[in-house]
């Protein structure tokens, strides 16, 4: 019985999603139904925590403060109605769980900016180059 819903599940999960981690600002497109048509609703906020692991039952935290007022959602990753999930910015986050951001004011609600790798390219003299070019 077990493996009729293991299998179930996995056809259902997704498989573009971005490796997110507390900290990060997210943007997350979801469809939302109005009568008899559909729009795309963006929320973008704050990642404070994922929970439930990797599987079908995997949740993330957003948090923005909407005119001062702090909003959370609980998005259940694997949604259907989840159209797509953008990181725009990475944070550098010491905890697994950042709960502390919602007393926070100010200075203290910011997270330091994550340094993403990147290659250094060296740059050589004009000279070099046109040496190398003439061999």
């Amino acid at each position: 019985m077990s493996t009729k819903l293991n299998i179930f599940n996995k056809t259902q999960l997704k498989k573009d999603l971005p490796d997110i981690r507390p900290g990060d600002t997210i943007k997350v497109y979801q469809k939302i139904k109005e009568g008899d048509r559909e729009k795309v609703q963006v929320f973008e906020g704050q990642v404070l925590d994922r929970k439930h692991g990797q599987g079908i039952t995997s949740t993330v935290t957003v948090r923005k403060v909407v005119l001062g007022i702090g909003v959370e959602r609980i998005f259940p990753l694997h949604l259907p109605t989840i159209e797509k999930i953008e990181i725009s910015k990475k944070g550098r986050a010491r905890r697994a769980k950042l709960y502390y951001l919602r007393k926070a004011k100010g200075r203290k609600a910011r997270l330091k900016k994550k340094e993403l790798a990147k290659e250094k390219v060296e740059e050589r003299p004009v000279e070099e180059i046109e040496e190398i070019k003439k061999e």
